[in-house]
């Protein structure tokens, strides 16, 4: 059986493309997790058309001069724009993952509420004023139509990034993307409920850890799902008696099985 294909963005800065790579080609995910270099995916963007999933890792992507994030936008908007609204159009996925998340809101792909790819929200400096390294609790929203969380609830990932403040840009749009159930997942404490800091790491509007387009297929968060696939990627895997499974494990199955089943 053919392996549904993700095409993972790297180069200028992106530094989390192994770990991406190697979460997808993982048994228990069960896909094919392929680095493309961004200059290649410019000089090629047909290539688009042999993947059903297109992942932008985490990292510091042209340093995150301006802003995180803000130049690979740019770069993406004015050289590629059209072949990912096309990849979209056909039914495929894509997934931020942390300035991945910062690239997809300032591109305008996230959270598309107008479908015109304007920015309606951004991603910007932590409260605390200082990178934030630490493992952060999550709610999934159960409403949501995101085709990544299907049949999560809790989940337990580390965030490391110094500008991760969800904000959208004024109270109509917050209240749209929550009508919309494009609040895909929360910060939370350690039972569940919503608090403040540390709990939310960056301040982020609303408790607001990821969100989703109004298909589901475009999503982006900033804790970090292919950090915790395996037991020991845990702070405390030697003290508590966990899973050989990690909890990012299910977010990128989900993509999978969907393209496996919509998309091949």
């Amino acid at each position: 059986m053919r392996k549904p294909r993700a095409l993972v963005l790297t180069g200028h800065g992106i530094n989390c493309d192994y770990e991406t790579a190697h979460a997808f080609n993982l048994p228990e995910v069960g896909g094919e997790g392929v680095r493309v270099h961004l200059n290649d995916l410019i000089s090629a963007p047909e290539m688009l058309r042999d993947y059903q999933i297109l992942v932008i890792p985490g990292g510091f992507s042209f340093g995150d001069d301006i802003a995180s994030g803000k130049v690979l936008a740019v770069k993406l908007r004015s050289r590629l724009l059209e072949p990912l609204r096309a990849f979209v159009d056909h039914g495929r996925l894509v997934l931020g993952i942390c300035n991945g998340f910062q690239v997809l809101v300032k591109l305008g792909l996230l959270p598309n509420l107008q479908g015109t790819c304007a920015q309606d929200v951004t991603l910007t400096f932590n409260d605390s004023g200082r990178f934030e390294d630490r493992w952060v609790h999550l709610k999934v929203n159960p409403a949501s139509t995101c085709v990544f969380t299907t049949g999560m609830d809790r989940v337990y990932l580390p965030v490391r990034h110094g500008e991760g403040k969800f904000i959208p840009r004024d109270a109509a749009t917050l209240a749209t993307l929550e009508a919309r159930q494009g609040i895909v997942v929360r910060y939370t404490d350690s039972d569940g409920q919503l608090g403040g800091y540390p709990w939310n790491p960056n301040g982020s509007v609303d408790d607001i850890a990821a969100v989703c387009d109004p298909s589901g297929r475009i999503f982006g968060l900033m804790p970090h799902p292919e950090a915790y696939v395996h037991r020991t990627h845990h702070p405390r895997w030697t003290r508590e008696d966990l899973p050989e499974e990690g909890l990012g494990v299910q977010i990128l199955r989900n993509a999978v099985t969907f393209a496996r089943t919509h998309l091949l």
